[in-house]
This record gives C-alpha cells, sequence and structure tokens, in this order.
C-alpha cells in the first residue's frame, strides 16, 4: 500500500500568515526528489523557491497560481518513494507538518548595535520576522532557468520567458533580461484572456451573499437597493498589499498619532540642491536635537528606546504596494551617500532583489509623497517607531516680509508622531530642528 504524506506551507521566514502560490516548479504526476524546487511562493517581502520535503511522486496541488495559502494549511500531497520514506520522516520529526524549507542565517543589519536587536522588519512597518531567509536558486521549469522573483517579474509585465534570450552565467535569465524584452517587446506574451484566479472565484461567492436571498423556489434574488448595480470582481488582496493592511490597521489600533504641520523656507539656498538630501540631512540634525522621536515604543512594557544612530526608512510606492527600506547610518552620510543609498534601495525594490534585512529596523521614517501631490498629511507611525516625516509639494508661496512681500519656494512638512512616547513640545522642537536646517543656504 502506497503511503502518502501530506506537506503543510511551513513559515518561509517571514512572520506571515499565509503566502500567495506565483507557480508550480512541477506537475500533478510527475515524481520529485528531495529538496528539489517544488513552487515558488510569494510573501510580503520577496517571491521564494519552496523546495519539496520528501522523495517520491506528487498526486495533489492544494492550490493554482494566485492563490493564498494559510501558513500551516496543506499545500501539497505526496506518495513517498520507498527508498526515501525513512529519510522524509526523519526529516518531519514525526510532526504532520513538514519542515520550513532549508534557510541560510539572514545577514544582520548593518545598524545592529546589540544582540538583541532583531529583525522586525515589514514592507510597510516593524512585525516580527524570523531571523532566516530562503536563498533562491535558478530551476529549469520548460527549458527556462530563471529564480522565482524573474518569473513573476516576467508574468507582471507579460513576458514570455521561453522567447527572452539569457544573458546569466550558465543561460540563466536574469531581471534585465526581462525588462530589456518588455521594453523592446520582444517577448510579449499572447493576447489571450485571463481566468480569474481559483482564489478570486472562491472569494466572490462569498461576498454575493452578502447581496443575495434565495428564494422559495431555490434560485438567488437580489437584495441590492433598487437602481444600485454592483460591477467589477472582488479581488483578493495578495503579497505586499496583504501584508500592507494588516500592519496599517494594527498601527491604527496600537498607536496615539498625532500630527503637526508647518513649512520649510527655501529661500536663501544656493544654487541647485537635492531637496531630498537635503530632507534626510534635517532629519539627522532633528533627532540629534529631540531624541525622544529616534526612538522605538514598546506600548506594552512602556519603555521607550532612544537611538544613537539614525536608520531612515524611506517609503517606496511600487505597483504591488508600499515598501519601507531602511537607509542605514543616514547620520553617516553625507549628500552624495544619501543619493546613491535612496537610489540603490529604489532599484532593488523595483525589481524585488532587496535583501529582507534591509527592510526591518529602521528608527524613524520619511514618506515623501509631495512628489506626487498634496501640501500636508497624517502619515502613519508603524509601531516600535514613536515618529514618521511627511514631506509635501514644493510651492512658491506670497511671503509677507519687512517692507512688503516676496515669493519663496516653501516645502510643506508634516509631523506624525506617537504622543504615547513623545510630548507636543518635544515634537515641536523636532520639527523646528528640521525647518532651521532646511532654512541654511548650504
Amino acid at each position: 500500500m502506497a503511503d502518502n504524506k501530506t506537506f503543510h506551507l511551513p513559515d518561509l521566514g517571514e512572520g506571515l500568515p499565509d503566502a500567495t502560490i506565483v507557480e508550480w516548479l512541477i506537475k500533478e504526476g510527475d515524481s520529485i526528489k528531495l529538496d528539489a524546487p517544488l513552487v515558488s511562493m510569494e510573501t510580503a517581502k520577496a517571491v521564494v523557491e519552496v523546495p519539496s520535503p520528501f522523495t517520491g511522486k506528487l498526486l495533489k496541488q492544494h492550490g493554482a497560481a494566485g492563490d493564498v495559502i494559510v501558513t500551516g494549511a496543506p499545500l501539497a500531497e505526496f506518495e513517498l518513494d520507498p527508498k526515501g520514506k525513512q529519510r522524509a520522516e526523519n526529516a518531519a520529526g514525526g510532526h504532520h507538518h513538514a519542515p520550513a524549507p532549508a534557510a541560510a542565517p539572514a545577514p544582520a543589519p548593518a545598524a545592529a548595535k546589540t544582540a538583541d536587536r532583531e529583525d522586525e522588519g515589514t514592507v510597510v512597518g516593524a512585525m516580527v520576522s524570523g531571523n532566516q531567509v530562503i536563498v533562491e536558486q535558478a530551476a529549469s521549469v520548460g527549458g527556462v532557468k530563471a529564480v522565482p522573483a524573474v518569473r513573476a517579474m516576467a508574468r507582471k509585465l507579460k513576458v514570455d520567458l521561453t522567447r527572452v534570450a539569457p544573458t546569466g552565467a550558465g543561460g540563466v535569465v536574469t531581471m534585465q533580461d526581462v525588462k530589456n524584452a518588455a521594453a523592446n517587446g520582444s517577448a510579449a506574451l499572447g493576447a489571450a484572456p485571463v481566468a480569474a484566479p481559483a482564489a478570486v472565484r472562491a472569494f466572490a461567492p462569498v461576498v454575493a451573499q452578502q447581496r443575495t436571498t434565495v428564494s422559495q423556489s431555490g434560485k438567488p434574488m437580489r437584495t441590492t437597493p433598487p437602481g444600485v448595480a454592483a460591477s467589477g470582481q472582488p479581488e483578493q488582496l495578495k503579497g505586499v498589499r496583504r501584508n500592507m493592511a494588516r500592519v496599517m490597521a494594527d498601527a491604527h489600533a496600537q498607536v496615539v498619532q498625532t500630527t503637526i504641520v508647518d513649512d520649510a523656507d527655501l529661500h536663501q539656498w544656493l544654487g541647485k540642491q537635492d531637496i531630498t538630501a537635503r530632507t534626510v540631512r534635517a532629519i539627522v540634525a532633528a533627532c540629534k536635537t529631540e531624541p525622544a522621536l529616534n526612538a522605538w515604543f514598546d506600548g506594552k512594557n512602556l519603555t521607550l528606546t532612544k537611538h544613537p544612530h539614525v536608520d531612515l526608512g524611506i517609503a517606496v510606492d511600487t505597483p504591488d504596494g508600499l515598501f519601507v527600506p531602511a537607509l542605514r547610518n543616514a547620520d553617516m552620510l553625507d549628500a552624495r551617500g544619501v543619493r546613491e543609498g535612496i537610489n540603490r534601495l529604489r532599484a532593488q525594490v523595483e525589481d524585488r532583489s532587496i535583501p529582507a534585512s534591509e527592510l526591518s529596523g529602521y528608527t524613524i521614517s520619511l514618506s515623501n509623497f509631495g512628489m506626487f501631490a498634496g501640501r500636508y498629511g497624517t502619515v502613519v507611525v508603524v509601531p516600535p517607531c514613536v515618529a514618521i516625516v511627511g514631506v509635501g509639494k514644493l510651492s512658491h508661496d506670497v511671503v509677507a516680509v519687512i517692507g512688503g512681500i516676496e515669493v519663496h519656494r516653501r516645502l510643506p512638512i508634516s509631523l506624525t508622531f506617537d504622543h504615547r512616547a513623545a510630548t507636543g513640545g518635544e515634537a515641536a522642537r523636532f520639527l523646528k530642528a528640521i525647518l532651521d536646517d532646511l532654512a541654511l543656504p548650504q
């Protein structure tokens, strides 16, 4: 009698409750060896490759591409190879849940000063995550070698990987290969209609039950008010956006947020200067003036940890959702170092190659929403951070001066802080320090 095993989705080292299937790397009925690539999964931080925990035949896939799988839920069914049975049982340790994929220790953040400073980062804030990361490998699927992140990018850009000329070592398709193919249109997928993912199809009836009832004949009747028609298809949040929703709700429930605003006058600036680099410098100056806002607050134990260094979280907007990579040791960087660091982080976010360690442990954050629109905003403080600085759209304002009026360039600044951890006076002094530094000629 065949010995079948169920593989449950392990914690992929992200500290998150679920992950989204990107692509199955083998089909049902195919044989697979222990540790061979089984499926690529997208979490809030990255696309990772999950290896097989058994040697045998894949009997059933519990989900298709696009489906969200809860951590600990069944992911796949296997018929064990008799030769690999004992090894699989030893690996499983007698438990029903399969072990997490082989992982390598994550590099410690550059700003970590003590052993107890744990990786508590996420794409939109600080949530506890594991101190392990999965090492991506370029698996050959359909004759194409590519890591899961590249396959996910190809799907997003509608690029046919089989038509992309690989430039990586050993014939591996790189992220740049995919971007180049998307730009020149040399490997576009056919414009065939794409069916809604199974997860969405399964979710839609649940929503529909809120709008319909069943008649005596058994046929559904609409209960939507007359003249109101529902349109669109419910879409389940996945990956980065799914985690963003959780973190923002958690921040709203925990933090006592208060916002104060003012305008920085740039009239005295000499020559052309990098506004973002100057803003980072001003935030560093404010952190030195009022350290209480460059800190972490533990609301449960009512402790405040002030940081001597400044690891600045830079909010990066993407179609997939919001990432907040950390600009490490911003207090040690000059204008050129700040610009190079920001450019590097943005590039890594865009191609989803940013290490998990870069998305953790920032001490204060910056949201430059004004590059799109808006003057002031109540930007969200995500615990354990105490404060976040929002920068609005640069404007030319009429300013009253002695003897008349002048037109000055002014930069709107919003400071949102956790009022449990900082007083209004501390926040006002912090904001004034930002304004004073930005007012300097250079």
